[in-house]
């Protein structure tokens, strides 16, 4: 019998099974397709290198700021599908040797729960004292008229060999809004159209106006409050319609959508005792145990950020906790990232989740148009925003628009982890010139000693 088996493969039940064998537990892991789960195979991962593709092209046809002439010859797209296996390969290779090095036996197939301590694997029964499910989540395509032969999906986009010159995104998360920004660096006409008032409804009101505003300069049109209710093809691609206050027509190569629902179909759950919430995510109280007992759950399965970073995070908390190093898991320093030209990036609650909680906070906003780094570099669109709590000055939320936006972001979660006020934050030394000052400048604002902006 084991200590614990992992269902799933993706960056939170890799962690979470390194974690457990690190603490002495006899661990599985199982996996029904490939290692890595959508982040390294399907997601992160790849969008990240075109994502990279696409600056480097950015950066080259603005190369003449700086006096340098330079022309793009021509762009080989399989070159950057051939880089983007490459990595993913190399990441899960990694991912085999060191569960191997831990003593992981990994399990090839779908686990479907027997009894609240079995689970069936390919006809064969294994036992375990406790479980964790990582089983991430899966696409889930709207059901809209015509959408199926006019659809692109973040899989086939990927391996792309010539770009749409024209594409419609519909829906406005971090998906949409980083597939969004890759199209438009490499020439294709976009519209993004979503039923929110806003892109990022997640995110600051304040950090969705500033990314949204650039967006329409690079070229991106937006019709927000907007659904999309049929697709009809017409000559060589299809026209969109959109309804909602006016409602119109667009025509386009493609259309991409990205939505995805937790993978918690089909494994049995009934049987084990979990429960599951109206969205078919698992339902876990704050140490991640679900509704039966030995049984938890992380990442996108457990209604998670769609991000793989907290889905590990909570695969290391989730394994501490089922070998006695009891924690609840700090749900409110997950960061949120978005690769976006400005990156997006931010933790904690925006300012007004805090005045809905009837919080009376102060704002300090300090823009990357007057530091010094982002003028020299001419990358000067954004603004760092600290929220904090009026009465003790404790730290409640960082919102960055900018580059390096998700590297600086992992600072505010430091400051937030260890409780510093905001007056600590202000009285901190940055290396000049970097864009790390626009934190501190951030904080200083909000204590109304801001050095470089003028007095209110």
């Amino acid at each position: 019998m084991y200590d614990v088996i992992i269902i799933g493969g993706g960056p939170g039940g890799y962690a979470a099974a390194i974690r457990a064998a690190q603490l002495t537990a006899k661990v599985a892991l199982v996996e029904a397709d490939t290692l890595g789960g959508t982040c390294v195979n399907l997601g992160c991962i790849p969008v990240k290198v075109w994502l990279r593709a696409a600056d480097t092209l950015r950066r080259i046809q603005g190369a003449s700021d700086f006096g340098i002439q330079a022309k793009v010859d021509g762009i080989d797209f399989q070159t950057i599908v051939d880089r983007k296996n490459g990595v993913s390969s190399d990441i899960r290779m990694g991912m085999e040797a060191l569960l191997g090095n831990h003593g992981v036996d990994v399990i090839k197939g779908r686990a479907i729960f027997k009894s609240p301590k079995k689970i069936d694997v390919k006809g064969i029964v294994y036992q375990a004292k406790n479980y964790i499910l990582a089983t991430g989540s899966r696409m889930a395509l709207p059901d809209i008229p015509g959408l199926e032969d006019a659809l692109l999906t973040t899989d086939q986009a990927f391996d792309l060999q010539k770009i749409p010159s024209s594409v419609l995104i519909y829906g406005a998360g971090p998906v949409e809004v980083e597939m969004a920004s890759i199209f438009i660096h490499f020439g294709s006409k976009v519209c993004l159209a979503a039923q929110s008032r806003r892109i990022l409804p997640r995110e600051d009101p304040d950090s969705s106006q500033r990314l949204a505003q650039v967006l329409r300069e690079d070229g991106l049109k937006l019709s927000l409050g907007q659904k999309l209710t049929s697709v009809e093809p017409e000559g060589n691609g299809f026209t969109c319609s959109l309804t909602g206050s006016k409602d119109t027509a667009v025509t386009v190569e493609r259309v991409l959508c990205a939505p995805r629902i937790p993978n918690t179909e089909n494994l049995g759950l009934d049987t084990a005792g979990v429960l599951l919430k109206e969205d078919r995510s698992i339902q876990v109280d704050d140490h991640l145990q679900t509704s039966a007992q030995g049984i938890y759950a992380i990442g996108d399965a457990a209604g998670g950020t769609l991000q793989s970073h907290a889905a590990s995070a909570m695969g290391i908390t989730a394994a501490q906790n089922i070998m006695g190093l009891s924690k609840p898991f700090p749900f409110n320093l997950v960061p949120r990232g978005v690769w976006s030209f400005p990156e997006v990036a931010s933790v904690g609650l925006t300012e007004e989740e805090a005045e809905d909680l009837d919080l009376d906070v102060t704002v300090g906003e300090f823009p990357y148009s007057i530091n010094g780094l982002a003028m020299a570099v001419n990358e000067i669109k954004g603004s760092v925003k600290v929220v904090s709590d009026d009465q003790y000055g404790k730290i409640l939320g960082v919102h960055i628009v900018g580059p390096n936006a998700n590297e600086l972001i992992g600072e505010a979660v430091v400051a937030m982890q260890f409780e510093y006020t905001i007056a600590e934050l202000a009285s901190g030394i940055r290396v000049h010139p970097t864009f790390s000052e626009n934190m501190v400048d951030a904080a200083r604002d909000a204590e109304g000693w801001a050095l470089y902006l003028p007095k209110r």
